[in-house]
């Protein structure tokens, strides 16, 4: 028998269901002003980001949810100038949306200094790019900052860790009517919308829907696999005042930018918004 300890975190998925990997070392353990923050060296997954004992990102898939959280709206609207990151401590959206010369100005919002302190030490092929001239980081609650901006965003991506704690307001219906009050005429919301598979997310699956239907002419969501998240199926919600989605997917001009991606591409964009039934039937979307 081997007398070596073993060492193993646990994401608590459901009351029921657990996902667990083994960890080779703790890089980080610190409790901020708002949350503890955990960071995780992890033999699968390698580096893992916890805020409160939830999984946020691993250093393995990590690219999947920046990817679709950035791309999708960015070939719909090749003409984006200014963006507003509100979460995202981590710099994976802002990674990507560098990727993308266009782009003049991009405001991150970020409540917790030390997630964005921590992830420039420790996670540097996924916070590289906040040191970007085109970032401006401000540490304060989105929802409060969101409130002081009228007709100035092109796109808003809101990157933020589930519907409790600090990012509860993030979920309301004032916030998103913040949101639309801040977008240009032809500006588009993206935010993380949970899984729609165990009862105890899709709840909040439905709430943030719903409450964006209320605001925006046009609102749907979209998919992608994320091994590592609840289920692994995700959703993404889209919103605009303007554009479809598929109908104003601006595939050649998007192509010809040849931005690296490893999991976004054209095809895929139009399939992730062709939905399962069981999540057309919780959003109550029709065909």
């Amino acid at each position: 028998m081997s007398d070596k300890m073993e060492l193993w975190y646990t994401d608590q998925h459901t009351e029921n269901v657990r996902f667990s990997m083994k960890v080779e070392k703790q890089l980080v353990s610190r409790t901020s002003y708002f949350q503890r923050i955990d960071l995780l060296k992890t033999y699968d997954y390698g580096k893992v980001l916890v805020l409160d004992g939830e999984l946020m990102i691993t250093e393995r898939d990590e690219f999947i949810y920046h990817e679709m959280i950035v791309h999708v709206p960015m070939a719909v609207h090749p003409e984006v100038k200014k963006v507003l990151v509100i979460g995202g401590g981590d710099g994976g959206s802002v990674r990507e949306l560098t990727k993308y010369k266009g782009i003049e100005h991009i405001d991150l919002v970020e409540v917790d200094e030390a997630v964005v302190g921590i992830c420039k030490e420790y996670f540097p092929e996924v916070s590289s790019k906040l040191s970007d001239r085109r970032v401006h980081l401000t540490f304060d609650e989105g929802i409060r900052y969101v409130r002081n901006s009228t007709e100035e965003y092109d796109l808003i991506i809101v990157d933020c860790s589930d519907p409790y704690g600090p990012a509860a307001g993030l979920f309301t219906k004032e916030f998103y009517g913040t949101c639309f009050k801040a977008l240009k005429e032809d500006g588009i919301l993206i935010n993380q919308h949970e899984s729609p598979y165990y009862k105890e997310h899709a709840r909040s699956v439905q709430l943030a829907h719903k409450h964006i239907q209320a605001t925006f002419p046009f609102s749907t969501v979209y998919q992608c696999h994320i091994p590592s998240y609840p289920s692994g199926h995700w959703l993404f919600g889209f919103a605009s005042k303007k554009y479809d989605p598929i109908e104003n997917l601006q595939e050649q001009e998007w192509n010809a930018l040849n931005i690296p991606t490893r999991y976004y591409n054209t095809d895929l964009h139009k399939g992730a918004f062709y939905l399962p039934t069981y999540v057309k039937e919780l959003l109550k979307l029709e065909d």
